[in-house]
């Protein structure tokens, strides 16, 4: 038998009625939405491309690259197609590159074997790449009506608080338990609304860090954590771990108009992308040589940079040097194209910039 905090929250999630919550929702919801650029069509394409953007991305600053995407590949023929270079120029900014180069990988598969239609279940749509539970659950529900949830982050804060629930809400017992009873109360004919009405609560007023708008909340009087005071403390999260940190020297190696960039190995952090030659731990001049710059070549220090991945943190000091000619190894292009065609990860913004405007 479960005991303490776990059997607490087995019971407090088990007691909750979800199906109470629908109409209060969508009442809500009918009133407050917000008009986004995705919503204005529910068709399977925007809607995957929205909710793969919106991953780890905020709404607003995901409005402007949705707009240039469809800009530039206003359908899924247009995508399976895509060069990758420009693939990645488009998602420039976004991170997490793998989830574009999986867009187009999945957008050939669904040419090919779908005939250019996305499988109508969650259960096919699952099976391509890049597509998860959430996923297909959004994709299932708003574009063809099914009673799928899509449970991310925000979907397991509200519950959390709804019901009350002391554990934490990354365990995979709590998603499964919360997607299934989710399911069940899926309204008929709506089943995209709910969706994006739980979505909707969870970006809007049920919001992270300790911060609900618990007085202007539809499902205020139904809501658990509001009743026992405890909403701000949920959800309970596991420690994170602490950041390795890796101290890097970023290089910019400059002939005439040209910039010298290099793509990094196929696999691991940032693979298969642009980046500026660089070298970890401190400068010397004699490591010069690692990057086939003759010793003597006069260096600048100029600008520095910090960037944070998940796991590992970037304190990047750049180093500017003027070469008389180019250097084998490396892709030369112009400033031009560093700005227009070529797609550099955001850890390097900070020394593009400074190229193409000298601060």
């Amino acid at each position: 038998m479960p005991s303490g905090a776990e059997g607490k929250a087995e019971k407090g999630t088990s007691e909750f009625d979800f199906s109470a919550i629908v109409p209060g929702l969508l009442n809500w919801y009918d009133r407050n939405a917000r008009i986004l650029p995705w919503r204005e069509d529910s068709s399977p394409y925007r809607v995957w491309i929205s909710e793969i953007m919106l991953q780890q991305t905020r709404v607003e600053a995901a409005k402007p690259y949705f707009e240039r995407f469809f800009a530039a590949l206003p359908d899924l023929a247009s995508l399976a197609s895509a060069p990758e270079e420009l693939l990645l120029k488009l998602w420039e900014g976004l991170g997490y590159y793998s989830r574009v180069r999986n867009l187009a990988r999945c957008a050939r598969i669904i040419q090919a074997e779908y005939g250019g239609h996305f499988p109508g279940s969650a259960e096919e749509l699952r099976r391509l790449p890049g597509i998860g539970e959430y996923t297909a659950g959004a994709i299932a529900s708003i574009s063809f009506g099914l009673p799928e949830p899509a449970v991310d982050g925000n979907v397991l804060r509200v519950a959390a608080r709804l019901t009350g629930y002391p554990g934490e809400v990354t365990q995979p017992r709590f998603r499964k338990e919360i997607t299934g009873k989710l399911r069940a109360v899926y309204p008929a004919g709506r089943c995209g609304d709910f969706t994006q009405s739980l979505m909707e609560l969870g970006a809007v007023v049920c919001l992270p860090n300790g911060a609900p708008k618990c007085s202007c909340c539809p499902l205020a009087e139904l809501c658990e954590g509001r009743r026992a005071g405890t909403a701000a403390e949920i959800p309970v999260r596991a420690p994170k771990k602490p950041r390795r940190v890796e101290r890097r020297c970023v290089f910019l190696l400059c002939c005439g108009e040209r910039v010298a960039l290099r793509k990094r190995p196929s696999k691991g952090l940032l693979a298969g992308l642009w980046e500026f030659p660089a070298l970890e731990g401190a400068f010397e001049v004699s490591r010069l040589a690692e990057l086939g710059i003759p010793p003597e070549t006069p260096v600048e220090r100029v600008v520095s940079a910090r960037h944070v991945f998940s796991h590992l943190e970037w304190e990047m000091q750049g180093y500017l040097a003027e070469l008389s000619q180019p250097v084998e190894g490396y892709e030369w292009v112009t400033r031009q194209e560093l700005e227009t065609r070529i797609s550099l990860p955001s850890a390097f913004r900070v020394f593009r910039r400074f190229l193409l405007t000298g601060k």
